[in-house]
């Protein structure tokens, strides 16, 4: 025995239609077509797939039959996958991009992040998203290699002369340890204590700051390439260093780790800055987040008294 045969999208489109109309003149009727070339249609879907999916008599309107609800639900994935192909085509007519690789500096808040990104999905639902999050000249170097399109980025990225950039905000970064870590237990901390102890210190994984040192205030230090590795170790009190705020305010506030004021390292403000290759412009979809992740960091107030790092 043969298999069911292929109908055709027109043929699944007109089923569709019969559906939501509730009748076959409905359904002509938001087709524009003649009612019998909708009987037609359903007829020869009928046949194609060996299946009745109305039962017809002793009703006043068309009712599914067992076999109709299966298809029904099938009819409809097929439907919406078409209209996502027919949006991304448009998209890419349109000049709108398929994919973008978006990296992002770790210190920038996960919750505005993810605002933004929710955002683009809502926006640009045809538009893939490649997302890198990474450490300090990581996400330019990724940028300027052509393996992201965008970039937000720290500070490291400012002197850069193939980057074109905007402002998109700052953090305020200050030194943290944990209660019971020796600086944490000081009342009043000496300047150049800190050298007697040991710095967690947040590295990256490109050659972009090879050999650079960056608020590194002691010459005893652990070298990490995750921040979340880093604030977990920094709450087990086995070292200090310098934290964004959004990151660690939780625990400012739960008493898990307890902010030093040092005479000679205080802090600082890092700013990020949105950034691209200036002989590759971002398309509509890499414009779009630039601008969003530009928006809401103009609401970004620096701390009185700190220096840009």
């Amino acid at each position: 025995m043969d298999g069911p045969g292929t109908p055709t999208f027109d043929q699944l489109r007109i089923f569709l239609a019969v559906v939501d109309a509730g009748s076959f003149a409905g359904a002509a009727r938001r087709l524009n077509r003649a009612v019998s070339v909708i009987s037609y249609a359903i007829a020869n879907l009928e046949m194609q797939l060996g299946v009745t999916l109305f039962a017809r008599q002793g009703t006043r309107k068309p009712e599914l039959t067992a076999a109709g609800r299966s298809v029904l639900a099938e009819a409809r994935a097929i439907a919406q996958g078409m209209d996502g192909l027919r949006a991304k085509v448009k998209g890419l007519i349109e000049g709108m991009e398929a994919e973008v690789d978006l990296a992002v500096d770790v210190m920038l808040p996960a919750e505005r992040l993810a605002k933004v990104l929710r955002a683009f999905a809502e926006t640009c639902p045809t538009v893939a998203l490649r997302l890198h999050v990474e450490a300090l000249g990581a996400v330019p170097s990724m940028v300027l290699e052509r393996k992201a399109v965008i970039g937000i980025s720290g500070p490291l990225a400012a002197d850069v002369e193939a980057l074109d950039r905007v402002a998109a905000g700052s953090v305020p970064m200050v030194p943290v340890a944990a209660p019971d870590h020796p600086l944490g237990r000081m009342e009043e901390i000496a300047p150049g204590e800190v050298r007697n102890h040991v710095q967690l210190v947040l590295t990256d994984r490109s050659t972009f700051t090879a050999g650079r040192d960056f608020a590194v205030a002691s010459p005893r230090t652990w070298r990490l390439a995750d921040l979340g590795a880093k604030r977990a170790l920094l709450r087990e009190g086995i070292g200090w260093g310098h934290m964004p705020v959004p990151v660690i305010a939780p625990d400012l506030v739960d008493g898990s780790l307890v902010r030093l004021a040092l005479p000679d390292f205080p802090g600082g403000t890092y700013r990020f800055s949105g950034i691209w290759r200036r002989d590759t412009p971002p398309g509509p979809g890499a414009a779009w987040l630039l601008d969003q992740f530009a928006a809401l960091g103009q609401g970004d107030v620096p701390e009185p008294g700190m220096a840009d790092l």
